[in-house]
């Protein structure tokens, strides 16, 4: 399965879920998994079994085909997303990391998945891994991003490629918000 895919696959299991006015923790339950995992799936932060996917499309209370309607591996060569089309979402254990996923796209040997991140005053989160390539780009404020055990400091128009399967962390050091420009580049083969 392709990124894409992924991503659209897991904001067709959250949007059902908000339909239906459920908690990740009801959805969760009446599938038989845990909350976080469905968390990740809703995030495209994970793949699901097959027996998952269709355990949670059907506590969804939808039919499979339905679910599926529409949903193609192919992508357009030409994809224009407006300001609206930006979707929101959220990583597991953290606190004032508002994401919105701009673009995602598939190339043949990589997915590329563009973000805008918005770091509120007081945000948190644990160092985590990704399994791709990271740029970053700091719109506005400044950053401390911690790689490795290294601490680097980012202001406004500074950026910033490293390998995201080193344990890393960014955090505000703005008295205000900081907002950063995110490019992930999932490679099928990491070197």
């Amino acid at each position: 399965m392709e990124g894409f895919f992924i991503l659209e696959v897991g904001r067709r299991i959250k949007q059902k879920r908000l339909d239906k006015r459920m908690t990740l923790q009801e959805l969760a339950d009446k599938s038989g998994v845990s909350k976080g995992l469905v968390s990740q799936i809703e995030n495209g932060r994970t793949i699901p079994s097959l027996s998952v996917m269709f355990g949670i499309i059907q506590s969804l209370e939808i039919e499979v085909s339905e679910f599926f309607k529409g949903l193609s591996l192919l992508e357009p060569t030409i994809m224009v997303n407006r300001k609206a089309d930006y979707s929101t979402f959220e990583k597991e254990n953290v606190k004032g990391f508002n994401y919105k996923r701009i673009m995602m796209r598939n190339i043949p040997s990589s997915t590329i998945d563009f973000v805008l991140l918005d770091l509120g005053n007081g945000s948190y989160c644990e160092e985590l891994t990704t399994d791709a390539c990271e740029f970053i780009y700091v719109i506005k404020g400044q950053t401390e991003s911690r790689i490795n055990g290294q601490s680097l400091l980012l202001e406004e128009d500074d950026s910033l490629f490293f390998d995201g399967r080193l344990p890393h962390v960014p955090i505000n050091t703005s008295e205000s918000s900081c907002q950063l420009f995110v490019i992930y580049f999932f490679l099928k083969k990491m070197l």
